[in-house]
């Protein structure tokens, strides 16, 4: 096995070093070949926690099952405005004009009905005029257009909420994003790709039942809203399908996302700056990258993220398990977070903190000083199978990582070869609760470094 460390006399060599340790690790990451659609089985709640971090809960909700009528018997149905659903006529002003005369109703539903596909280009459900607590009820299968016009020189989203207020979003039908036209690179579609599903400036919202295939880009999105429900959502995508996250999180709190299957070819669930009290549990992910927190701090931004608990989550052929990312030059922090309860299937590396990532061109990035500063990081409950490395820990030669807490490792190689590496840590210091597996030699137990870095609350 790869010792894959290295002696630093001079801190301004860390950023070729890490660069080093990155390709080292990372060769033909993007690229998974065989797209592989197993999701594993159910994930690992019965393993006993420790917990000295406790980890954000949301308090004890009963989500009622949404039904056709909701607070009332309004129901829109889509045919009934002169919708099609024959996969081939353009269905956009139905959706608009039932989405019309739902909006001005309480409780009312908007009813897509099963046995037919309607053909929708992009369109906004919005408010801040409609009545609150609208269901759409999802029951038949919706699919994006593949031709470029609908699409003028690119647009961030395909299907829209805003600035809607208990909105709900249910079904046994199918989101159909037709990715595969974006994915070809040969300059057909714009350059610039739609999320196939995103939420805006919105409270009190629930997605459940519904399925999301082959997304441009990211499949589900949620900016700006506030108490999120997600649960028994099936997400899919090829393995090497670019850019296509599962779940991406953005200035967003009080989410809760358990008991869904998410397939893609980035992360299964993307959590970005601004999100607070986020809770995911009982979750397959894979293929994909993970679930991670990040990219943050990029353009030398600020960046805040706090009460991450992602635990019970089974990943199957993943890039990474849980990581944190953050681009050099960053400011804020990232704190309180706890992954428990996980297990790995073939994972490259389970557990990741990289506060070199540079998306680009590597040669383009520029070691700086400050970053997002990295504390209060616990890790239980982590087992399973890895192929490159079972932890890496790449930490701002500025500002380190502190806080660390790691118990109950098991992670073992899915096969003894001498492209393993063993775990790499650069500036992390923390505490080894427990024998681990393999062991965490390398983590720094120092408390000189502990960091009050709290710019996010000053």
């Amino acid at each position: 096995m790869k010792m894959c460390r290295f002696n630093v006399k001079e801190p301004t060599l860390i950023f070729v070093i890490a660069l080093f340790v990155w390709s080292s690790s990372f060769e033909n990451c993007s690229a998974w070949g065989d797209e592989d659609k197993s999701l594993g089985n159910t994930a690992p709640g019965s393993w006993p926690t420790k917990e000295k971090y406790a980890p954000y809960v949301p308090p004890e909700t009963t989500a009622a099952t949404p039904k056709q009528g909701g607070w009332n018997s309004a129901i829109f149905n889509v045919l009934e405005y002169g919708a099609k659903g024959d996969g081939h006529s353009d269905d956009t002003k139905a959706f608009e004009a039932a989405w019309a005369a739902a909006c001005n109703v309480e409780g009312s539903t908007l009813f897509v009905p099963s046995g037919f596909v309607f053909l929708v280009k992009p369109i906004s459900f919005s408010g801040p005029n409609c009545q609150p607590n609208i269901q759409f009820q999802l029951d038949g299968k919706i699919i994006a257009p593949t031709s470029s016009e609908p699409w003028g020189s690119g647009l961030l989203q395909w299907l829209e909420f805003k600035n809607l207020k208990g909105i709900t979003v249910f079904g046994k039908g199918v989101i159909d994003g037709q990715g595969s036209v974006w994915w070809d690179g040969t300059g057909k579609m714009p350059s610039t790709r739609p999320t196939a599903l995103r939420f805006y400036g919105s409270k009190s919202v629930t997605v459940t039942g519904i399925t999301i295939l082959n997304s441009p880009r990211t499949h589900l999105k949620f900016d700006n809203c506030v108490s999120v429900q997600v649960f028994d959502i099936y997400i899919s995508s090829p393995g090497d399908s670019p850019n296509t996250d599962g779940i991406h999180l953005q200035n967003s709190e009080d989410v809760v996302i358990y008991r869904s299957n998410l397939a893609c070819g980035d992360d299964c669930v993307s959590i970005q700056t601004g999100c607070s009290n986020v809770y995911i549990h009982n979750v397959n992910c894979g293929p994909g990258h993970g679930i991670s927190i990040g990219a943050l701090g990029m353009d030398n931004t600020k960046a805040c993220v706090s009460n991450i608990t992602v635990r019970d989550i089974a990943l199957h052929n993943t890039l990474t398990g849980v990581r944190i990312k953050t681009w050099q030059g960053g400011l804020g922090s990232v704190q309180g977070i706890m992954f428990s309860n996980i297990q790995v299937s073939q994972v490259k590396i389970p557990i990741m903190i990289d506060q070199f990532y540079c998306a680009s061109d590597k040669n383009k990035c520029q070691n700086k000083t400050s970053a997002v500063a990295v504390s209060g990081i616990n890790y239980e409950n982590i087992r399973g199978t890895y192929t490159v490395k079972p932890v890496h820990f790449a930490c701002s030669d500025g500002l380190p990582c502190t806080s660390l807490s790691l118990a109950n490792m098991e992670l073992m190689p899915l096969q003894l070869n001498n492209d393993l590496c063993e775990s790499f840590c650069w500036n992390a210091y923390g505490t080894l609760r427990t024998r681990n597996v393999p062991p965490i030699a390398c983590l720094l137990t120092s408390t000189r470094f502990q960091s009050n870095h709290n710019s996010c609350w000053a």
